[in-house]
């Protein structure tokens, strides 16, 4: 009955103001919807306007100045040795146009020399694109793609910001092939670019970002606009160019606002309807609904007293709870059924006294159970305590007990509490407190096993000394930290290390290593690291190391004591160490390219004669990378085939008729034109591909030689040089025996230094068996080496060539003419014939037939010539004597 009142209530105080308001405010949202919806598509629409007048603007300025340049690459294409005064003249014509050009410049070969107009952007000449970081991508791209490619906008080099447009040219050959002249820059005033199109316009009322850098459209960097406007979902537009496109976005200054001006005045006339009709309505409906409510309320709470009850009792049940009363003045106890079954009572309801609860308490908690007993008695508190249970049948059972103090209206004192228990919640946390102590233990033992998984990370654990794992986090961290401005590093590598290594074994190299580590670390300072970084490489880096001049003493003295010998095993070993030394200064210093220069340095020192210390310098970066640059150039040029054979002619000693030619390698180099082997061979050495030029020059030498044959050229004998490194190969043999090489028509000169006196076993194998295939041996250079007598008999070679230093004096001294004829007069006694080199005029030809030379070679006869210059040679030779002068 009560909720019927209730409801009847509710549905005459409520219902119908409810409803009324409801209509009432639904209609508002609605209008007011509406309302901003026109509103918002009004602005978006009034943006639109705004930024497509913008983006015309843009595309029509850069379209146009892009066009302009376009003839001038036209007439370079036509003109591509056009002078700065020309390039000037045609210039200057596009800036009598209304154009936003700032400046235009001509790069061939990617190298800025031509410039319009000069004035201010002198800075810029010289400029190189493929190393200039900002501008290298940009200007390689459009040479690969070969179309125009817009960078920017971007910093300039003579100051400013401007967008970069790069023409390539490409200059027809008269064969009909092409070749890359380079770039035609054109710089156009990022700035009055945006004047002109009207972005820089107070009134504009806009926020506005460009984004597309270099023309990547909206995967391109933002250019323009101080944030990203991408959350404030703005209006965009794209801005196509002539290569590639910008993404303008803009929104309102002030951002959207997406209230209209006539809000308040709807929501003014939602607020007074709702007034209008809703009040009166609902104040006479809460007049009547306060009385049905008391009602309500009353009945309520009945219903909620007996749900109270009825939720303890199942509580109680579920959670196994009992509950007791104490009577404090006369000991008598009232246990309900369960704290009977805890104790192992009857479930009787007969009432307790305090000996039944003492006596049930285990003999180890009974003191304490008392004594919170007592105190909770004494000071009217409340009681809590916790403790053993001791059942007759021995069961033990841990209880937790919770009683408040009850002292009211005259009724006697009295303790009202609960107990329960807690036999399984105890024994949880005695095995949760065992295995949060095995967890520990555990933890520590991993913690320490980390420690040591750690420090063996970054240590050597032959020397202690830490590795290079530990040596790149500490210049990582001093780089990031910042905070030493001087930082010095040394490199050092131990000389003649390998040797103990191999003779003595590896235990005798890991002492020496161990004494090596403990010789660094005594000479340094506390505070410098030292680090093994590699089988016999170390580090010692120094930080605020002070003077260069402390530096090279350090070095010094590790270079010293390193010399002094370590007694192993009976054995006096003795090892050297070179230092390559490298500084970073200033706050622009780098630590982690210490160990790059570092190394570079340390080349350099061994390079020099090893047990020695070199610091590093731009200049020895400069050699550096001036070798690798070669390196990969004399690479190239074997896979491109740029080595060529050059002859020179040898004569006969008597009659100075042909005997034959030395073929002479050459590079004929794409930019430097024919080079010598005095400019690469060096190089060619340490890159180990002396042997593939050997191989090269002989397979092209013997092809010439068989076209000589074919034409019936008399061109008796070919003499081609083989490098040490060709000797060594075991494969020689057999790519010899794979060329077909007519017997006793072609000898190879071996540089006298390379094995004479020496005990290479496959060496000389290889050079008697090359004598087996028919082919003569000679010794080149001969007389600046250091070979012997006994070395001429062991190999016995063919012909002996006296180098070029012995002849050269021989018309000036006596005594040098008669050393050669020395070595002439040993070779005949030896059977073997003489070939002199360097022979430059008629007056050395002369002596050298005199004293019975076999053999003539030098510019007195002929210059080295290629192939086709030797078969006009010899077809026009005669025997007669040479010119006097050098031809």
């Amino acid at each position: 009955m009560v909720v019927r009142m209730l409801r009847r209530a509710f549905a005459v105080a409520y219902v119908p103001a409810g409803l009324a308001f409801i209509v009432i405010v639904c209609a508002g949202v609605y209008a007011g919807y509406l309302n901003r919806t026109l509103h918002a598509q009004s602005m978006r629409a009034e943006v639109q306007t705004k930024i497509n007048l913008i983006r015309a603007k843009l595309e029509g300025h850069i379209s146009a100045n892009i066009q302009l340049v376009r003839g001038l690459a036209a007439t370079i294409e036509t003109e591509p040795d056009m002078s700065q005064e020309r390039f000037a003249a045609l210039a200057g014509n596009l800036f009598r146009e209304e154009t936003q050009l700032r400046n235009i410049a001509g790069a061939p070969d990617l190298v800025v020399s031509l410039m319009y107009p000069m004035a201010g952007n002198e800075r810029a000449i010289g400029l190189d694109y493929r190393t200039n970081p900002d501008q290298r991508e940009a200007a390689l791209r459009a040479r690969d793609s070969r179309r125009l490619v817009l960078a920017g906008p971007v910093e300039l080099r003579q100051g400013g910001v401007g967008i970069i447009g790069r023409f390539p040219i490409f200059i027809r050959n008269g064969d009909g092939s092409e070749r890359f002249w380079g770039i035609l820059s054109a710089v156009i005033d990022v700035n009055e670019v945006y004047r002109d199109s009207g972005l820089l316009d107070p009134d504009l009322g806009l926020e506005i970002t460009l984004t597309g850098k270099d023309a990547k459209g909206v995967t391109g960097a933002r250019f323009l606009g101080e944030r990203d406007l991408t959350a404030d979902h703005p209006v965009t537009a794209d801005v196509t160019l002539p290569s590639g496109s910008w993404q303008i976005a803009a929104i309102p200054a002030g951002g959207w606002v997406y209230t209209p001006d006539n809000a308040l005045l709807l929501r003014s006339i939602l607020g007074l309807a709702i007034l209008a009709v809703v009040g009166p309505i609902f104040y006479a409906g809460r007049l009547y609904g306060e009385r049905a409510n008391s009602y309500a309320k009353l009945a309520q709470r009945e219903q909620e007293l007996a749900r109270l009850s009825q939720r303890l009792s199942l509580a109680l049940d579920a959670s196994k709870i009992g509950v007791w009363e104490h009577k404090v003045d006369t000991n008598e106890m009232v246990w309900d059924d369960r704290v009977n079954e805890l104790y192992g009572l009857p479930q009787d309801g007969k009432m307790r006294v305090y000996e039944d609860w003492v006596g049930a308490i285990h003999p180890d908690d009974l003191d304490r159970a008392q004594r919170d007993f007592e105190i909770a008695v004494v000071s009217r508190s409340d009681y809590g305590s916790e403790y053993r249970l001791l059942t007759a049948d021995g069961t033990v059972r841990h209880v937790r007990t919770k009683g408040k103090f009850v002292e009211a209206n005259g009724d006697e004192a009295r303790l009202i509490g609960a107990e329960w228990d807690v036999t399984e919640d105890v024994r949880l946390r005695e095995d949760l407190e065992r295995a949060r102590f095995l967890a520990e233990m555990r933890n520590a033992e991993l913690e320490a096993a980390k420690v040591r998984i750690e420090h063996n990370s970054l240590h050597d654990p032959l020397t202690g000394l830490p590795n290079r794992r530990y040596l790149d986090q500490l210049l990582e961290n001093i780089s990031t930290a910042g905070a030493v401005e001087d930082t010095a590093l040394l490199h050092i590598d131990l000389d003649r290390f390998k040797q103990i290594n191999d003779t003595l074994g590896h235990a005798a190299g890991d002492a020496m290593l161990i004494h090596a580590a403990k010789v660094l670390k005594e000479n340094v300072r506390r505070t410098d690291f030292v680090a093994r970084i590699g089988g016999d490489e170390f580090v010692v880096l120094c930080l605020s190391p002070g003077i260069e001049s402390g530096l090279s003493d350090l070095a010094d003295r590790i270079i010293e004591e390193m010399r002094k010998p370590v007694p192993y095993h009976g054995h006096q070993c003795r090892f050297g160490v070179s230092i390559g030394i490298a500084v970073e200064s200033g706050k622009d210093a780098d630590p982690k390219r210490l160990l790059v220069n570092a190394d570079i340095a340390l080349y350099r020192a061994k390079s020099r004669g090893r047990s020695r210390h070199e610091f590093f310098t731009p200049a020895l970066q400069a050699e550096i990378v001036g070798t690798k640059r070669m390196a990969d150039e004399i690479l190239s040029g074997l896979e491109r085939q740029e080595f060529i054979t050059y002859y020179q002619p040898q004569v006969d000693g008597s009659t100075f008729d042909i005997a034959g030619v030395e073929a002479l390698v050459r590079w004929n180099h794409p930019r430097r034109g024919l080079l010598a082997p005095g400019y690469f061979l060096k190089t060619a050495e340490e890159l180990n591909v002396v042997a593939n030029i050997d191989r090269m020059i002989l397979e092209q030498s013997l092809a010439d030689f068989r076209g000589w044959e074919a034409k019936d050229l008399n061109v008796p004998r070919l003499s081609v040089n083989v490098s040490a490194r060709r000797l060594q190969d075991g494969e020689l043999i057999a790519s010899l025996q794979d060329l077909d090489i007519p017997r006793n028509r072609l000898a190879f000169e071996l540089v006298e230094s390379i094995f004479l006196d020496d005990n290479d076993d496959l060496m000389i194998w290889n050079v008697n068996q090359v004598k087996e295939l028919g082919i003569d041996v000679e010794i080149d250079d001969f007389g600046t080496g250091y070979a012997s007598i006994v070395s001429l008999q062991k190999l016995k070679p063919r012909r002996l060539k006296i180098d070029r230093q012995l002849i050269m004096p021989i018309v000036a001294s006596v005594k040098q003419r008669r050393l050669v004829e020395s070595i002439i007069e040993i070779g005949k006694s030896l059977d073997i014939e003489i070939v002199a080199e360097g022979v430059e005029t008629m007056r050395h030809a002369e002596l050298l037939r005199e004293i019975g030379c076999d053999y003539l070679q030098g510019f007195a006869f002929a210059k080295p010539m290629s192939a086709q210059d030797i078969e006009r040679f010899v077809l026009s030779h005669r025997p007669r004597k040479p010119k006097a002068a050098r031809g």
